[in-house]
């Protein structure tokens, strides 16, 4: 947690960020890398950001934005991060709100209203926003000083989260006015850093790439040739671990079975997949961030939604689907600093499944 830059080394615009990052958000020191991207945005500058998953990627433009001259547009690919972000926010930072499809129609023009009045600092929308003209044009009015895009490998066709609608996204900042754009990802090989650079149409920019070590994450691997043998061990690590944690399993039916076999040994145990209907995605969302879940079981379906500090586990009933992937799943774990385990339960037979997985979706 400490800064690696001393503070006679830099100048006023360092002071400046980080007099913000402790007045406002009781940040006395700042993690490596984090002020040097601040300063790049508060310089103007286009910038690319990875840094591990837990290591305060969003504070790059929430800090900035106490000293921008207009308000910040954050680029969220799901409802839940919109949500968890905004709720993490400290009281006396700027307002922020959200524009998605869970609004009622009054509660998205008094989100308008607080934007173009000054009274909210931060808008929150999801890529498929960006597709609607009128949206588009109440952005331009309100000339923002900075469009964020988080969960950036989302406009990676090299990436597992590739999200068609991130492709507008240039578009749309060329209507805005071309404000200067922020990148944040956890993880982007080269090839997906320079997508990423060329699909946002970001001019000259800054990149920074921070290592990707997770040392309070303890992994384990453990290879299996019987796979009823497989099941049973994941369900006693499951159980046996300190709480709250997440397993990763291949199939919708592995999910179902597992939460079942945890909670027939008494634990609030979920499965989650995307065959679930929205309203009970929520809720099992919502429980697991509450602690009413001790463990959710789930399909990769359950992902980029997760921002819970004190998760202890992450065990992986398969092979995920990449390493990229797998990378992304257990980052889900420990984000407190405090010790977390992740554990890998395969069996040779699984890399034919995933290269089922992946022959369905080479055609997108």
């Amino acid at each position: 947690m400490t800064d690696t830059d001393r503070p006679d080394e830099r100048g006023e615009p360092a002071r400046r960020l980080r007099a913000a990052a402790a007045d406002v958000f009781g940040w006395d020191t700042l993690r490596p890398g984090q002020l040097t991207a601040m300063e790049w945005v508060l310089a103007g500058d286009d910038a690319l950001v990875v840094m591990p998953t837990g290591s305060g990627k969003s504070a790059i433009f929430q800090v900035p934005a106490l000293l921008l001259p207009g308000p910040v547009v954050v680029v969220s690919p799901l409802i839940a991060l919109q949500r968890d972000q905004i709720a993490g926010l400290p009281e006396q930072a700027p307002r922020a709100v959200a524009l998605n499809s869970a609004l009622t129609a009054a509660g998205e023009q008094a989100a308008w209203r607080a934007v173009e009045e000054g009274a909210a600092r931060f808008l929150y929308l999801a890529p498929e926003q960006l597709a609607k003209d009128e949206v588009v044009e109440r952005l331009a009015g309100a000339r923002p000083a900075l469009f964020a895009v988080d969960e950036a490998q989302c406009v990676s066709s090299w990436g597992h989260d590739f999200r068609p609608d991130y492709l507008r996204l240039a578009q749309a900042v060329r209507r805005l006015g071309r404000p200067p754009l922020l990148a944040l990802t956890a993880t982007a090989a080269p090839p997906v850093r320079r997508e990423i650079v060329e699909r946002l149409g970001m001019e000259r920019p800054r990149v920074l790439v921070t290592g990707f070590d997770r040392p309070n994450i303890r992994l384990e691997a453990r290879r299996f040739q019987d796979e009823d043998e497989r099941r049973r061990a994941v369900v006693e690590r499951a159980a046996a671990e300190p709480k709250p944690g997440l397993v990763y399993a291949a199939t919708r039916k592995d999910t179902e079975r597992c939460a079942r076999e945890l909670a027939g040994l008494g634990l609030a145990a979920e499965a989650y997949h995307a065959g679930l209907r929205a309203a009970e995605r929520r809720r099992i969302h919502a429980a697991f961030h509450s602690g009413a879940a001790d463990v959710v079981v789930a399909t990769s379906a359950f992902g980029m939604g997760i921002d819970k500090e004190d998760v202890r586990f992450v065990l992986h009933a398969a092979l995920p689907g990449s390493l990229d992937a797998y990378y992304q799943e257990i980052g889900r774990a420990g984000r407190d600093g405090e010790a977390a385990l992740a554990v890998l339960h395969y069996r040779p037979e699984d890399t034919g499944m995933q290269a089922y997985f992946a022959s369905r979706t080479t055609g997108r």
